[in-house]
């Protein structure tokens, strides 16, 4: 028998995802719309597309992010499951939601500062970053692993790859 404790941490964790899902789709469809900007007195039409390689990465990275929240999922609501187990898996289970809101947060400071779209996949202590760029500058990567590092105050490793 599941208790009351466990029961609300499901309804609450299962809405907290409805919620994500939802905010990903959103985000997606922004992503896709017409912007216009203005340049001195010229008005020009520009287009923004996210590159179908961060596209395919992001949905190949929600895939397995959902299978393995469902595997944690399952853990937890086995009543065989030991104690320790279920500790391990909600630990699992919050330290994925964190990097999801770190991936995040990283590729909206990439945009902001270096107006590049990008993906981030942070695993343990390893962060990759794609960024959409037909152009390959050290530079450019040199500045986005000093700024994601500047963000954590262990070393972490960074590998950046670009993709036109």
């Amino acid at each position: 028998m599941i208790n009351k404790q466990g029961l609300w941490f499901v309804t609450l964790f299962s809405l907290i995802l409805v919620l994500s899902i939802y905010y990903v789709t959103v985000k997606d469809n922004d992503l896709l719309a017409i912007t216009t900007s203005t340049t001195d007195n010229n008005q020009e039409v520009v287009e923004t597309t996210e590159s179908s390689v961060l596209v395919s990465l992001r949905v190949q990275d929600e895939e397995e992010m959902m299978a393995e929240m469902e595997s944690l999922q399952t853990i937890l609501l086995d009543d065989t499951a030991t104690l320790q187990e279920k500790n391990d898996a909600y630990n699992s289970l919050q330290t994925l939601n964190s990097n999801k809101g770190k991936e995040e947060k990283l590729e909206k400071k990439i945009k902001d500062t270096y107006q590049l779209d990008s993906f981030v996949k942070i695993k343990n202590d390893q962060i990759n970053v794609t960024v959409a760029s037909k152009e390959h500058n050290n530079t450019i990567a040199n500045n986005i692993i000093r700024s994601i590092q500047e963000e954590y105050n262990t070393k972490m490793y960074i590998t950046v790859k670009f993709q036109g």
